[in-house]
């Protein structure tokens, strides 16, 4: 652990938590490198609690797959086209973080500026809903925000009933937004759930930031501009920059492939290579106040894909350590493990 502080926090702002628990992995036991899924693991909830990772965003994570062919992660996947199924799947890990809630292991955030009494639960969680399929049709947004959802992206990389996503259209065919989609964000909206735009085509970003004017976020998210240009899992300069106008944050995510440049052929990132998304970002933005962590730990790969001395939860304060290397102030340290999205989700929302 870092010596220049001894308790640091961290605020994570996308771990597939539930999703880990039902491919089998006991997210209550202390954290042993042959946990499955995808060994050597990274993270459980007392690893969590040791790192002093305090607060995080934890998805409902399902995936869509055509009908007849059998889903990459079977155990959250269901029918594309099949809003039951997808409700199935995503209620399942919901009934995930409230069980862990009625043991005290987690207290659950509340929506976007509201305050609850905070209990003696070691780590606070915000549910993230990863594809937004499990919502069979909009007026049932109201169920899910009152369980406990705080944000959405409305598609994961395959496309949803609601949007396209990274690697293909909508289940409709849609490039952007579909129809049902932009009845979806009216209603985020209305209910004061934020909208996350990992994941989201390039054209359904658009789209979403030409219907709404609230503040959005990127949970997981790193700059095209330093991957290779075009690839639209990472964020383009303007879009960057337009999430700050909005006062919302970009977590970095941690994944080796979303960090390393074109043109370099290695296997890790080097955690240099991390600080250049982190200060891309702060420069667009003129300011450290839009960025900090998304690490998608162990959210569909092992800790082999983390950059080089990042070999689990426990070693973040490498991330840390890189920036104090780079004389960023400890405010400003503190901002990117903790501070600027516990300040966000404790503002209201406004409008630009």
């Amino acid at each position: 652990m870092s010596s220049h502080n001894a308790t640091p926090q961290w605020f994570d702002a996308h771990l597939d938590l539930a999703y880990l628990a039902e491919c089998g992995r006991n997210m209550t036991a202390e954290l042993r490198p042959e946990m499955q899924p995808h060994p050597p693991a990274g993270i459980t909830l007392p690893a969590m609690r040791q790192a002093h990772v305090t607060m995080c965003l934890g998805t409902i994570f399902t995936e869509a797959h055509p009908a007849g062919q059998t889903a990459k992660y079977p155990t959250v996947g269901y029918t594309a086209n099949d809003p039951d199924a997808a409700h199935n799947a995503g209620k399942a890990q919901l009934a995930r973080y409230h069980a862990w809630r009625y043991a005290g292991f987690i207290e659950l955030m509340p929506r976007r500026g509201e305050q609850t009494a905070s209990t003696a639960a070691p780590l606070r969680i915000g549910i993230l809903m990863e594809c937004a399929d499990p919502i069979r049709e909009p007026s049932e947004l109201a169920w899910w925000a009152d369980q406990g959802v705080i944000t959405i992206g409305m598609a994961w990389a395959m496309g949803s009933r609601y949007a396209a996503g990274n690697a293909r259209p909508a289940i409709d065919g849609s490039a952007g937004l579909t129809a049902i989609g932009r009845e979806l964000v009216q209603e985020m909206d209305r209910l004061n759930i934020v909208h996350d735009l990992s994941h989201l085509s390039q054209r359904a970003t658009e789209d979403l930031l030409e219907l709404t004017d609230a503040p959005v976020i990127a949970s997981h998210s790193n700059c095209r501009a330093l991957i290779d240009g075009k690839n639209e899992r990472h964020l383009t300069d303007d879009t960057i920059r337009e999430i700050g106008r909005r006062g919302g944050i970009i977590g970095l995510n941690l994944c080796s492939p979303f960090l390393i440049p074109a043109e370099l052929d290695v296997a890790r990132a080097h955690v240099d290579m991390a600080r250049a998304h982190i200060e891309h970002i702060c420069t667009i933005h003129g300011t450290t106040n839009h960025v900090g962590l998304g690490s998608d730990i162990d959210g569909g790969f092992s800790t082999e894909k983390l950059p080089d001395g990042i070999n689990s939860v426990f070693d973040l304060h490498v991330l840390a350590d890189e920036l104090r290397k780079a004389k960023w102030t400890e405010d400003a340290i503190n901002g990117f493990q903790h501070a600027n999205w516990t300040r966000f989700w404790s503002e209201q929302n406004h409008s630009s």
